[in-house]
């Protein structure tokens, strides 16, 4: 009985699908990318819905903490969460790769470049300067932000709006928020009915991605992928649960068995904003968090907390540093440590090569050569660090919780 309730969980599906896909894209090779229109088809139904999910979900989460006196306190445990985990991340990957140089051993010469190795120069690493970058948060045209997917821009003004709405005298206002939680409830309820289809997305997504890369070019880095695996599973199955667990009433074993649904749609999707509705319905409904803290924190994390990326961007930094023998020193560990933090917070919550560990290396004086065989792998490594990306948004919404006004619940 418990069997076959087990087999009926969305979850469990997704799972068996995943290793399903992983060992039909072994076996059928290049020609598994039959499959991928089942992983385009939910993918794109999920795109279809986190826009407005995202717009509305930040406005209710918005104007329902917005006219309380816990809202800035809320505002800035978020966004401190969010810097200080990152940072922490990085750290921890320099540190594993200090101690177990995955790099001194490297060699790419026998390495063959083949066509979907992407060409990589330094006007790659272009990152905005903080004017232009604070500038280019304010949406001139917010209709032209949500067509064109702009989630920064969108969330500006979600927040902005929803703030607003908390400050309009009169029954009016309170109509509208009441209309958009509507709103809200039913974007929910549509994706439930996607959330269907998931093994079948899954399993096509798995069965492309193994099949178009397998696994044999993970021997040339073999070393940097294993101590990259081992950072992501501390920070994710230690450094977060036990966050969760002294700042929160939540404890870390519990954290980390309701966390298992959420991960593996993160992982076999590679996206934040796709396991966004997944993800807010495990904090809200299995881990109690209220939904205004959970509509403000989770769409605003999907968004800027990266702290996969920032594990990823500080081993790349100190693979190559170590393969090339450049001499970091403490300026050149700095500099890593802040351009990986600031690229990780400002990377969008989509799949896609990496290309801000260009601006990590340029701005550590690292040559940037060797960075196309990694691009070539970045849907692999995209999987796993997605897993702890959302790991640390829900770690948040549950300590953010903590401090919430107990009438926005």
């Amino acid at each position: 009985m418990n069997f076959k309730k087990l087999l009926s969980s969305i979850g469990m599906q997704v799972v068996i699908a995943m290793l399903i896909g992983a060992v039909v894209g072994h076996l059928m090779g290049a020609d598994a990318a039959v499959f991928a229109p089942l992983g385009t088809l939910f993918i794109s139904l999920i795109k279809m819905l986190v826009i407005p999910l995202v717009l509305v979900a930040i406005i209710v989460g918005a104007a329902s903490l917005g006219d309380s006196p816990s809202a800035g306190k809320i505002g800035i445990t978020t966004f401190a969460f969010f810097l200080i985990t990152s940072a922490l991340a990085v750290v921890l990957a320099l540190l594993l790769g200090y101690w177990f140089q995955p790099g001194v051993t490297a060699d790419f010469s026998s390495v063959t470049p083949t066509s979907d190795m992407i060409q990589v120069t330094a006007a790659d690493g272009h990152i905005a300067g903080p004017v232009d970058t604070i500038i280019g948060m304010i949406p001139t045209n917010v209709f032209e932000s949500m067509t064109s997917g702009n989630i920064i821009q969108i969330l500006v003004f979600s927040i902005f709006f929803g703030i607003a709405l908390t400050k309009v005298k009169g029954d009016g206002a309170k109509q509208v928020q009441k209309g958009l939680s509507t709103v809200l409830e039913a974007l929910v309820w549509m994706i439930t009915k996607v959330m269907i289809i998931a093994p079948l997305g899954v399993f096509g997504l798995m069965a492309e991605a193994v099949g178009t890369y397998g696994f044999e070019r993970l021997e040339v880095v073999l070393n940097l992928f294993w101590i990259y695996v081992a950072g992501i599973l501390i920070f994710g199955f230690v450094v977060y649960p036990l966050l969760v667990h002294f700042l929160s009433p939540v404890s870390a074993r519990r954290f980390i068995f309701l966390m298992k649904k959420p991960q593996v749609m993160a992982l076999s999707t590679a996206s934040s904003m796709a396991t966004l509705p997944v993800n807010m319905q495990t904090v809200e409904e299995e881990l109690k968090v209220s939904n205004a803290t959970a509509s403000f924190v989770l769409p605003l994390g999907a968004t800027i907390n990266m702290s996969g990326n920032a594990i990823y961007y500080g081993l790349v930094a100190i693979f190559f540093a170590q393969m090339y023998q450049v001499d970091l020193g403490i300026m050149g560990y700095a500099a890593i440590i802040l351009t990986s933090t600031l690229g990780a917070i400002g990377q969008a919550g989509v799949p896609g090569p990496t290309f801000l560990v260009v601006a990590v290396l340029m701005s550590a004086g690292i040559p940037i050569d060797g960075l196309p065989l990694l691009f070539a792998l970045d849907r692999i490594f995209d999987m796993i660090r997605t897993a702890l990306n959302i790991t640390g948004d829900a770690a948040c919404a549950v300590i953010v919780d903590k401090f919430a006004p107990k009438d926005v619940a």
